[in-house]
């Protein structure tokens, strides 16, 4: 299958997004930033950034400086499949940061791309082979906004008397 690459719209924050996930995810950096050339039509500007190529953990992105005119929505999201509540609570932290917590691990970071991190586990607790865990795993995870494994294998774990 050929390579794939989302490209993300951006209203004149594309450099700046770029280097605030790079600075998250490890094993990440920026590639070439391309700038506009004259004679651009407004708000653009000779020089401003184009796009910007980048990696956040051997994931290629191109960050690209479209306008205003398609905002992000829910409707896309990236999800983070991480190794255990640190590791989770780590990436809900740093998007979080200007950005704002959602339901069940999504959010939506200061640039409005919405992200939904999730430790591998949960999927496990959502999917028990026991109907009544499994439902009792889901229906802790639907009151969260951070993931919090703890208390959803609590509640998987606690059989109604």
């Amino acid at each position: 299958m050929p390579q794939q690459i989302p490209c993300l719209w951006f209203d004149g924050q594309a450099e700046q997004a770029a280097r605030h996930y790079t600075s998250i995810f490890p094993n990440s950096s920026i590639g070439a930033i391309t700038r506009y050339g004259p004679d651009m039509p407004p708000p653009m500007q000779e020089g401003d950034v184009l796009t910007v190529s980048f990696t956040l953990d051997g994931q290629e992105y191109t960050a690209l400086n479209g306008g205003p005119q398609f905002p992000f929505t829910e409707a896309v999201s990236f999800q983070i499949m991480c190794a255990d509540q640190e590791e989770a609570d780590h990436y809900w932290t740093r998007l979080t940061e200007g950005g704002e917590e959602s339901q069940c691990g999504w959010l939506k970071d200061r640039f409005g791309v919405s992200w939904q991190v999730v430790p591998v586990e949960l999927l496990a607790l959502t999917a028990d082979a026991d109907p009544g865990r499994a439902q009792r795993a889901t229906q802790a995870m639907l009151q969260m906004r951070r993931i919090d494994l703890a208390a959803i294998r609590r509640a998987a774990d606690t059989v109604p008397a």
